[in-house]
């Protein structure tokens, strides 16, 4: 039998109040009323999932959120519902499934509801304990396979955190330009490369021709700066900000003379490093420096035909360099080199300076006729001719 809206809209109330009454069993049949006419929307939906949970019907929360999602796949509560039914059902990784699915969504709004919030507090904290159950089970049965964690390659123990959501895909994304076909290296292994035992070889004098220079005012300045001929971009808060600022050796497709004469054993010890010949884009060599409490926040580099490799010169306690998935420390003497068109931060949590020398240099995997070719790209883009020359 059809019901009038009036009439349909009475069941309604008598279900709310028989929920609020605490009489899970009448605000069931009458949720259920309208399901059966073809009257339910989302809402009545929900409140049937609710009703049947307080019953420990699972099977029913399960109707009932499906019922729901059919009409608004995106509902929080809806998605909970289903969840809290698999898991009660015995289907844990189905049920930790949709959970996560809420919490993607959830972190997408500015604010929930405070009873929802404490729904998503509680699906968080189960979510946790369903991840750290799988990832005993997969832990267990590649164990048993021959594959425990001292027998892993980094690359196939990444593939199984990824796996797991315990971290995320990182991809090359650049700013200006797009070499296809390059892998997607985050940090490159400094025993690769056969000219980087000299460079850190010589780092500690390097340190003492930086030492001079901190002693002098006005040497660094801010990395970013604003430009009369380009529009401002306010990173935030870097923008003419000298808690992020640099000394360059070379700059804009040639030397800083002054400071090339000012530190002759930094520049000499790079003297094997394949810097790439891009116009005014690369390479750059410079120091740089972050201060106290300063943070780079996460970014991505203009040209993925490059790599760019730090040298750790001062580098106090509380300092730390993400790229993609990896966080590695900064030790003094030691080459990081990484692609920095993948996202990457840095930051400063000490009560002092830290300091690293940086350059770039053609990614290995790159023949030397496509160097010449990315170089005459931006030739022709740039419009220069060949530049003075690093050696």
């Amino acid at each position: 039998m059809e019901l009038s809206l009036a009439e349909a809209e009475s069941i309604a109330r008598a279900g709310a109040d028989a929920l609020r009454a605490g009489n899970a069993a009448a605000a069931k049949a009458s949720f259920e009323r309208l399901v059966e006419t073809g009257r339910a929307n989302v809402q009545i939906w929900l409140l049937l999932a609710h009703s049947c949970k307080l019953l420990g019907d699972h099977a029913g929360v399960e109707r009932a959120a499906d019922g729901a999602l059919a009409r608004d796949n995106r509902n929080l509560r809806a998605l909970i519902f289903k969840g809290d039914a698999r898991v009660a059902l015995g289907d844990e990784r189905a049920g930790g499934n949709f959970y996560h699915t809420a919490l993607r969504l959830a972190a997408q709004l500015s604010e929930q509801p405070a009873d929802l919030a404490r729904e998503l507090e509680r699906v968080q904290r189960a979510t946790g304990k369903i991840s750290g159950r799988v990832r005993q089970n997969l832990e267990e049965s590649l164990a048993q396979a021959g594959l425990g964690p001292d027998s892993r390659s980094p690359r196939f123990q990444e593939s199984i955190e990824i796996l797991l959501e315990e971290k995320q895909v990182y991809f090359q994304q650049p700013t200006a330009y797009f070499f296809p076909g390059l892998p997607q290296v985050q940090f490159y292994e400094r025993e690769r490369f056969d000219w980087a035992a000299g460079v850190e070889a010589a780092a500690d004098d390097m340190r003492a021709e930086l030492d001079s220079a901190l002693k002098e005012d006005g040497l660094f300045r801010p990395y970013l700066q604003s430009r009369q001929d380009r529009p401002s971009y306010d990173f935030h808060g870097l923008l003419d900000n000298p808690a992020w600022s640099t000394l360059y050796l070379w700059e804009n497709g040639g030397p800083v003379d002054a400071n090339m004469a000012r530190f002759p054993v930094t520049f000499a010890a790079l003297g094997d490093v394949p810097f790439p010949r891009i116009t005014t884009r690369a390479p750059s060599i410079l120091f740089s420096l972050l201060q106290p409490g300063a943070r780079i926040e996460p970014h991505h580099g203009m040209i993925n035909t490059r790599l760019i490799c730090h040298l750790p010169l001062i580098v106090p306690e509380g300092c730390g360099f993400r790229v993609g998935n990896e966080t590695r420390p900064w030790e003094p003497g030691k080459l990081l080199i990484f692609d920095d068109t993948i996202e990457h931060e840095a930051w400063n949590e000490s009560d002092s300076d830290r300091v690293v020398l940086i350059f770039d240099i053609w990614r290995p995997e790159l023949a030397e006729s496509e160097r010449r070719a990315v170089a005459a790209i931006f030739e022709a883009i740039d419009g220069a001719g060949p530049g003075p020359r690093l050696h």
